[in-house]
């Protein structure tokens, strides 16, 4: 069986387009919106808002944050130092209160490479295993296959757009392209100012803060129900408010799967059904109602370890694997897939699991 390039190449795009994702947040019940030039924070609960970016700058991932009568706490820094200045200067939008605590959900790039433009001073919290991985004590994260998969194509990116700009027939279209360069080059020149940050307060299982609020206190449970898209996923969990921050443990789409645990995941997802809430904001896409979606996620984890395990015992290489694996079956839930082929990185790392046993 022989793979072409432009399968490979087909199949990994399709993935990455799919993770990069902007979706406009859905605008539900009576929250609060309020903007800045970079940021726009809905608010799902007194106190607790949703931070997406504007698209001015390169942000890749959500917030969570949650403004208290003392303090403010942030969950994940998003993709550069730059981004993470971006929203420290868009809080002011929302609170006039100094940030105390900022929270990796997990370790992945988006989440994480803005830790270090936060004040001197604060806490970062994180699993023991986010801070082994943006320590370095298992290696750096900036040479890892996960970060250069998605920062190594950027200057080809940026060279796509030109040849658009240069091809526009409308000054319509040029000025959209103009904004969107305008955009990849920053993040591109961001890039190399990246510094890994790891948590200096680090949590096993769970993770419980009170946060003075008007009206009493806020209790905010950090939880880790196991391994998951990482080995150290973290969701943030509100009891009073009942809302939920899944991070990439759980998404309104496929998660990238390049770092893991897809045997392990679907009982992680077990935890989530644990818990009481109305609202899940995820690492990346709208605010979230349906819990029906953690059925739909298991379902698809299972399948695809499935499928994947029975080509890898038949011999075929991962390569080859990641064309012909049909998980059309589930298109139904998940609209981006288009076809038969999945992404090459996440078979990848299955096979990587399935050889370690």
């Amino acid at each position: 069986m022989e793979t072409t390039r432009t399968e490979k190449n087909r199949a990994c795009l399709m993935a990455i387009a799919w993770v990069l994702l902007v979706v406009s947040p859905a605008i539900f019940g009576q929250g609060k919106v309020v903007e800045s030039d970079s940021h726009r924070f809905e608010e799902v609960a007194e106190g607790v808002w949703h931070g997406s970016g504007t698209g001015s700058v390169y942000t890749m991932s959500n917030v969570m944050v949650l403004t208290g009568t003392f303090d403010t706490l942030v969950v994940d820094s998003h993709v550069t130092p730059a981004a993470a200045r971006a929203l420290i200067d868009s809080l002011s939008a929302i609170t006039d209160k100094p940030v105390r605590y900022l929270v990796n959900s997990h370790y992945h790039f988006d989440h994480a490479h803005g830790n270090q433009s936060f004040p001197d001073g604060i806490e970062i919290i994180g699993h023991e295993f986010t801070r082994s991985k943006l320590s370095g004590e298992l290696g750096s994260v900036l040479e890892e296959n996960t970060f250069k998969s998605y920062s190594d194509p950027v200057p080809s990116q940026i060279a796509i757009l030109e040849r658009e700009m240069a091809g526009a027939t409308s000054s319509e279209r040029r000025q959209q392209l103009e904004e969107q360069l305008r955009v990849q080059k920053d993040y591109m020149n961001a890039i190399p100012e990246v510094q890994p940050t790891p948590p200096n307060i680090t949590l096993e299982s769970k993770l419980t803060l009170f946060q003075v609020v008007d009206n009493g206190s806020r209790e905010i449970q950090l939880l880790h129900f196991g391994r998951a898209h990482t080995g150290g996923d973290v969701v943030v969990y509100l009891p009073q408010e009942r809302v939920l921050f899944t991070g990439d443990l759980l998404l309104p789409f496929l998660s990238y799967m390049g770092d893991g645990h897809v045997d392990e995941w679907p009982n992680t997802l077990e935890g989530l059904k644990t818990l009481e809430f109305d609202y899940w904001l995820p690492g990346h896409g709208p605010v979230m109602k349906s819990q029906k979606v953690i059925d739909n996620f298991q379902a698809y984890l299972r399948d695809i370890w499935t499928k994947t395990t029975v080509l890898y015992e038949q011999g075929v290489s991962w390569e080859e694997a990641a064309v012909v694996i049909d998980m059309t079956a589930h298109s139904q839930n998940y609209p981006q897939i288009q076809g038969v082929g999945v992404d090459p990185r996440a078979v990848r790392r299955i096979y990587d699991l399935l050889g370690g046993r």
